[in-house]
């Protein structure tokens, strides 16, 4: 579909009429020979002696091409565009963390998997989380790993391939044999500082008890709550382990989320864990903008070149004297 970007451009079409009819006649004042025998001249020559003024004759082709050419160049004001298919843009409207525990504890195998097997707790964490993250195409999603200290495995970003690569190369132990939740949580704040969207959700996935963090859990989570972060909080394994450190806090965590207006859920296996990131679907479904625009793209320059390319033609015609679109005017004697 062709538009124009400024239609009111249209309205110079009659200018050049009205020029010619209320504008004065151009006039030029040009040498001339005086001779006393001017009448005897005229006579001899055969021609008719007239006033002073010479206008200087057009053929119809110089009227019509005149009035393609202006056409050409009002149409090029007009901003001719033409309109493309319909482009949908999608932007996250919320950005989303997920802090996975790496430490020492999570590579006990007594994680219950769909089939009844038992596997390592990352292994299983891994192999429900792919699909949950597979779901949030169009949000912004990023991976802390923490275990004695935090780290960054992948920064918020969009490419949810990438992510979920990074998530598979991730081992126990790599951050540490201890767990560092308050520093998790702190570490998540400082990614979504780069945030410039309002929703802010932080999953956080553990399997045992706050053992090195520099700060409290629970502070950590009141700053967080002040950014107007939320936090969801999984627990998975043993809370009744006869190691503290390998112990689930249930109560740190539940303290954790409700601080931040979040929610605890616990899981000990793939159904319950599926489970769960059910729920949190549902809770905090996915947060996605989209933008729907039409591209346009400028004609303007098709108009304007064959109006230059008439105009070029019409100019060498009348400097080679062809006639076709130009006439020398007759000499005229003046008395």
């Amino acid at each position: 579909m062709i538009d124009f970007a400024a239609p009111w451009a249209f309205l110079l079409l009659p200018l050049p009429l009205l020029v010619w009819k209320f504008a004065p006649a151009h006039r030029e004042r040009v040498r001339a020979l005086r001779v006393p025998f001017f009448q005897q001249l005229v006579d001899a020559i055969g021609i008719k002696a007239g006033s002073g003024a010479v206008v200087l004759d057009r053929d119809w082709w110089q009227w019509l091409l005149g009035c393609v050419i202006w056409a050409l160049i009002v149409t090029a004001l007009a901003r001719p565009e033409y309109e493309g298919d319909a482009v949908t843009l999608q932007k996250p409207a919320r950005d989303l963390i997920v802090a996975v525990d790496i430490s020492g504890s999570m590579e006990q195998v007594d994680f219950i998997a769909g089939d009844g097997e038992k596997m390592e707790r990352l292994d299983g964490v891994k192999q429900v989380l792919k699909p949950f993250l597979e779901g949030r195409e169009g949000e912004r999603v990023a991976l802390v790993v923490f275990g004695s200290k935090a780290f960054v495995q992948a920064p918020l970003t969009t490419d949810l391939d990438t992510l979920l690569e990074l998530l598979q190369q991730t081992d126990v132990g790599m951050a540490g044999p201890h767990t560092a939740l308050g520093d998790a949580i702190g570490l998540a704040i400082r990614q979504f500082e780069s945030s410039d969207v309002e929703q802010r959700l932080l999953i956080l996935l553990s399997d045992g008890s706050d053992t090195a963090s520099t700060m409290s859990p629970v502070n950590a989570a009141a700053i967080a709550a002040q950014r107007k972060v939320k936090i969801l909080t999984i627990g998975v394994g043993d809370p009744d382990s006869e190691e503290k450190e390998n112990r689930v806090d249930v109560d740190t965590l539940r303290a954790i989320a409700k601080r931040t207006g979040g929610e605890f859920y616990f899981a000990n296996d793939e159904k319950a864990l599926a489970a769960v990131y059910d729920q949190i679907d549902k809770l905090a479904p996915k947060m996605v903008d989209s933008e729907t625009y039409r591209p346009h793209h400028s004609l303007a320059h098709w108009p304007m070149g064959l109006a230059l390319l008439l105009g070029l033609l019409a100019l060498a015609s009348r400097f080679l004297g062809s006639g076709v679109f130009a006439k020398t005017p007759a000499h005229r004697a003046t008395s």
